[in-house]
Formats: structure tokens, C-alpha cells, sequence
């Protein structure tokens, strides 16, 4: 069998994978789920969905659902008449809202979902690109007192990891507070609240751009065309588009010293640091061996030297030497010494 035969047949074979496996609407998925479980979860993704809408003053339509549950208008209508009978939702006017019976219920599933990611980025070594498609299977399948023995084994977070505000048991949701980065006037110092997580390509250019909650910025500059950001010792450009997806609330200019944090991994060969913090977004295990390897705050690292191919480098910390490599030492912030 020739190169391109073989090309081909690959193609086809992660064609057919993607369409039997792919999360929620795979072919395997859903002929696993028995028809009333299929309905069930359709509708509960209905909600979440009217919710969203009306959270962003748009209002959920027969259309807007049917992209949203990737089925036929017709099989979004049955979807919302059986929400109507169950007195889940309305018709007010143009488009649908939800019954208070229908708002809790959206804001339960809203509740597991991002309690299932915050768990998953605290305590499971799951890809963070990963998160929100298995909160998205496990918010259909955990019981309420599952829910909140879970928020309790955590802590009964606040937010989720991308900044999202987790409604408590009773529905109380606390509004999140920010402006959108690229509204973040020039020479402004802010800090990161939330990151969207959707769509996944969207979030995938904000991970690629390491920004992360928590984390503080320097606007060098913005205008229509975008920002360019001081994301502490690396320079960051984002177009305006990709920046809206970003919040951030400003901070008062005695915060600009924390810009003067670098990352290990701009340390170079040869010299001395302190380590000032690891990033919020390590989280769970990593962060965890992290902190087993002494790398808290206070302790002395040396950049000793590097691998021929430059990645891994071997730092010495309180007398032994580590390897890290560039993505785990991006997420320790540093003060480099100044003599």
C-alpha cells in the first residue's frame, strides 16, 4: 500500500472516530443513552441554553436552540413544548424565558458543570482543554447531594477556573465584575477575572496566549485594532476581537511593581532568582509536585544549565538540581536579582 493509500486511509479513519466518539453527539454516545436519558438531556441543555440567552439580552428562539442542540428546528420545537408542559418556560414575547421552577433548574446544571471543571483543574491531571467538554457529560449524570458533597470536598468555591461565577444551592449567582480587555485604556494596569471558555477555538488562542485568571497585565497600548499587552517580562499582542473575550477589573498603579515579575523561563544560564509565586492556572497535581520540589515563595533558584536542545533546563533549588521544561517554568513568576 502506497504513501497516499495509507494517508488516505488514516483520513478516513479519524473522519469516522471524530463522528462515532465526539463528545455529546457521537454516534456511540448516543446510542449508549436510552431515548428518555436522550430527551432528558436535551432538555436540560435547552435551559442552560435560554439562560445564557437571557443573561446576554438575547432571546432564545426555536432557531437559537436548534444550533445550540446541533438537531433540526423541528426537533428544537418538540424540545421546547415538552419544557412548556413541564411549565419550565414561557413565551413572553418574542422568543422564550424561563418559569422560576426553569431558572433554578438551568442554574443546578450551571452549578455542576462548573463545580465538575473546578474539580477537574484541582484535583485530576486532565488538559485544561479538556475541562469543559467532560463537565459538560458529568452535569447530566451527578444527584444533587452529589453536587454538593463535591462543592464541600472543595471548599465551596466561588468561581470556576475560567473566572465564571458558581451559583450556590439556593440560585444565588454572584455577578461577576470587570470591563472587556481591549476597552482597558493604554498604560493602564489590570487584572484578569475571567477568560470565555467558548467557542473552543476562541479559548484555544487565549491558551495559547497564556493568560489565565488571577494574573496582572500592563496595557502598553490599545486601539481598535488591538492590544498590545506586559504580561510580566513578555510582550503580548491580541487583536480586539480575541481581547473581548478576556475581563478585567483595573488596579491601582502601586500594582504596576508586581509587572516586574519575569518567569523562570526567561531566567538566563547563570543567573539568580526568587521565587515570588506560581501562576493560578497550575493547578491540581503539577502544581502540587511544583511546590514538592521547594519551589515557594522565598526560595533561591539558579538557571544552571540547559539541554542541547534547550528545553529542558536544569535549575538548582536549595541545593539540588530539577529539570523543567519551558511550559512548567512559564508558570512560576520570579524576582530576578538586580545585582
Amino acid at each position: 500500500m502506497g504513501p497516499l493509500m495509507n494517508l488516505a486511509t488514516g483520513v478516513v479513519v479519524v473522519i469516522l472516530a471524530f463522528i462515532l466518539f465526539r463528545p455529546r453527539s457521537g454516534w456511540f454516545w448516543r446510542w449508549r443513552q436510552r431515548p428518555e436519558e436522550l430527551v432528558r438531556i436535551q432538555m436540560e441543555d435547552a435551559l442552560k441554553h435560554f439562560y445564557n440567552h437571557h443573561e446576554q439580552g438575547l432571546p432564545g428562539t426555536i432557531e437559537s436552540l436548534a444550533g445550540a442542540l446541533q438537531i433540526s428546528c423541528d426537533k428544537a420545537a418538540h424540545v421546547a413544548e415538552r419544557l412548556e408542559q413541564r411549565a419550565l418556560i414561557t413565551r413572553p414575547g418574542v422568543g422564550f424565558g424561563l418559569t422560576e421552577e426553569g431558572r433554578l433548574y438551568a442554574l443546578q446544571i450551571i452549578r455542576t458543570h462548573r463545580l465538575w471543571e473546578h474539580y477537574l483543574a484541582n484535583e485530576t491531571g486532565v488538559a485544561e482543554q479538556q475541562w469543559h467538554g467532560r463537565a459538560d457529560q458529568a452535569e447530566h449524570y451527578l444527584s444533587r447531594e452529589e453536587v454538593e458533597a463535591l462543592s464541600v470536598r472543595l471548599g465551596n468555591p466561588v468561581f470556576d477556573p475560567h473566572g465564571d461565577p458558581i451559583p450556590t444551592a439556593d440560585g444565588e449567582v454572584r455577578l461577576p465584575e470587570g470591563q472587556p480587555l481591549h476597552t482597558a485604556p493604554s498604560g493602564s494596569v489590570v487584572r484578569v477575572v475571567h477568560i470565555e471558555d467558548e467557542p473552543e477555538s476562541t479559548y484555544r488562542e487565549l491558551l495559547a496566549a497564556r493568560l489565565e485568571p488571577g494574573m496582572t497585565l500592563g496595557v502598553l497600548h490599545a486601539d481598535e485594532r488591538g492590544v498590545e499587552l506586559d504580561t510580566g517580562g513578555q510582550r503580548q499582542q491580541l487583536s480586539s476581537a480575541l481581547a473581548a473575550n478576556v475581563t478585567v477589573v483595573p488596579l491601582a498603579e502601586a500594582a504596576a511593581e508586581r509587572l516586574a515579575l519575569r518567569r523562570l523561563s526567561a531566567l538566563t544560564i547563570g543567573q539568580q532568582a526568587t521565587v515570588e509565586s506560581i501562576s493560578p492556572a497550575c493547578r491540581g497535581m503539577e502544581r502540587r509536585r511544583l511546590l514538592d520540589l521547594g519551589l515557594v515563595p522565598g526560595t533561591r533558584v539558579v538557571a544552571e544549565f540547559a539541554s542541547p536542545a534547550g528545553d529542558p533546563v536544569a535549575y538548582r533549588v536549595r541545593g539540588a538540581l530539577i529539570a523543567l521544561r519551558t511550559q512548567q517554568a512559564d508558570m512560576i513568576h520570579i524576582q530576578p536579582d538586580t545585582h
